[in-house]
């Protein structure tokens, strides 16, 4: 429950996740990035809430990288086409975590060389 005064934000958020059990990533893939907004008090609180509610989607969540909110990323020069602002909005609406990207990784096939 947000305290009095505290205002909800959306934050932007590009979690990578480990392969685990279950986790429904494409056969062969070692990973993914998910691009993800989320609300929340402040950055820490939306990480958590991600965090939580990847893992019981039976994701693993690995690493964090915050990008801030649409005010803060438009700030900085970033595009943001209506589109994502919208689910912006939605995540912000509906007080939740809203995945509006997912980028499998996967390794090299064996004998390729990078250059």
């Amino acid at each position: 429950m947000p305290k009095p005064g505290s205002k909800q934000q959306v934050y932007t958020l590009l979690v990578e996740v480990g392969r685990r059990k279950g986790d429904g990533l494409p056969d062969g893939a070692t990973g993914a990035a998910l691009m993800c907004y989320a609300s929340g008090i402040d950055e820490a609180e939306a990480v958590r809430e991600t965090v939580a509610i990847l893992k019981q989607a039976e994701l693993a969540p690995l690493d964090v990288s915050g990008y801030g909110t649409l005010e803060e990323r438009l700030a900085e020069g970033h595009d943001i086409d209506a589109d994502e602002q919208a689910l912006m909005q939605r995540a912000l609406d509906e007080n939740s975590v809203i995945v509006a990207q997912m980028t499998p990784f996967y390794d090299e096939a064996p004998g390729s060389k990078t250059s």
